[in-house]
């Protein structure tokens, strides 16, 4: 990425949340997005009885798609760092290591109260995340890249020098309960070597910008979006991919995109109107931000409209960069696959990021 943000093309994702939890409705939207041109799909997660948590429906994903990366959110505050990074190395093997993560960090009692714990507010919800994007790091190099070694002379299946401890302990001062994670790993380092992670603006200053590889930027308005985008990305250098976020709402099948119902929350930005409105909106976007990534109103509807006329013209006009085949989600955002850290050639700076 360039802090200047030169004129290259930049990519797309779509947020699956509203294609429900069935298998079937997931794998019809997913092929859907990837049929389109989307770069990316991103599940959101939230507790509920009988939900298909956001890494599971992207791991049933991840066999029915080619091309497109697969990127779930998953909690740092509530869920257990040693299952977060074991769960997401296994979907990096499911999708040919097209694997993502978007880390979350939210105030929610009810999460808190089904763990047993308090729950975190404020600063300490970044804290939170920090270590837990730390420890998942730490767990994803700790199988060097060669230790499988499926010796049949020998019997033995891994060369145990090179099996890793990661040796985590939160530091002074943690807000919650501190822990330590010991490690190894109990499945061998993703075929990325390190997952992407992504983090939301809000959690800025609590995590390490040399612990992300992108960084969702949301703003009130479609106007001041923009905005937002190059003040996240003066402070963040060059580094970090830097992706917008917007609801959208489309004129579709005759019906005005005012006069469609939409559950927006007023979080985001939003736009309401033609897909060539948006199509202009999204070029000029795109000359901001490395990707922006649409949570539609209502995902079939506009997500027909944004296949058929948003992203092939503005695939035309040369905003969006190619789909890549037998490509990585690293490979999206121009990141070279690092060596373990605790490989003996490794170097140790970026620590295996």
């Amino acid at each position: 990425m360039n802090a200047e943000h030169p004129n290259q093309p930049g990519f797309l994702a779509i947020e699956l949340d509203g294609a429900g939890w069935d298998g079937a409705d997931i794998a019809r939207a997913v092929l859907a997005a990837e049929s389109a041109g989307f770069h990316a799909a991103t599940f959101t997660d939230a507790p509920a009885p009988g939900r298909v948590n956001a890494v599971q429906r992207a791991a049933f994903a991840g066999p029915l798609t080619r091309t497109i990366a697969l990127v779930p959110e998953a909690d740092t505050v509530y869920t257990e760092p040693f299952h977060i990074s074991t769960q997401l190395a296994s979907l990096d093997y499911v999708s040919g290591g097209r694997a993502g993560w978007i880390a979350t960090a939210a105030e929610d009692p009810e999460a808190a109260a089904a763990v047993g714990r308090s729950s975190v507010t404020g600063s300490a919800l970044g804290q939170e995340a920090a270590a837990s994007i730390e420890v998942s790091r730490r767990l994803w190099d700790s199988w060097e890249d060669d230790a499988v070694i499926r010796d049949v002379a020998t019997g033995r299946y891994i060369d145990v020098d090179k099996l890793h401890y990661a040796d985590f302990e939160t530091p002074a001062g943690f807000p919650g309960p501190g822990y330590s994670v010991k490690g190894p790993s109990i499945i061998p380092r993703p075929l990325q070597g390190q997952l992407p992670v992504l983090v939301p603006a809000s959690l800025l200053g609590e995590v390490p910008v040399d612990a992300l590889d992108g960084v969702l930027v949301s703003a009130p308005t479609p106007e001041l979006l923009a905005v937002e985008v190059r003040d996240v990305r003066a402070r963040l250098g060059a580094a970090v991919a830097v992706i917008a976020e917007l609801d959208v709402v489309l004129d579709s099948r005759g019906q005005a995109a005012a006069s469609r119902d939409t559950n927006f929350d007023g979080g985001r930005a939003a736009f309401a109107g033609s897909a060539a409105s948006l199509t202009d909106f999204l070029a000029a976007l795109l000359t901001e931000a490395d990707g922006v990534r649409l949570h539609p109103a209502s995902l079939f509807v506009d997500l027909e409209e944004l296949g058929r006329l948003v992203l092939p013209e503005l695939r035309r006009r040369g905003a969006l960069r190619p789909v890549l085949r037998d490509g990585t989600f690293r490979d999206l955002l121009g990141l070279e696959r690092p060596a373990s850290r605790y490989a003996p050639a490794a170097a140790p700076a970026g620590a295996g990021k």
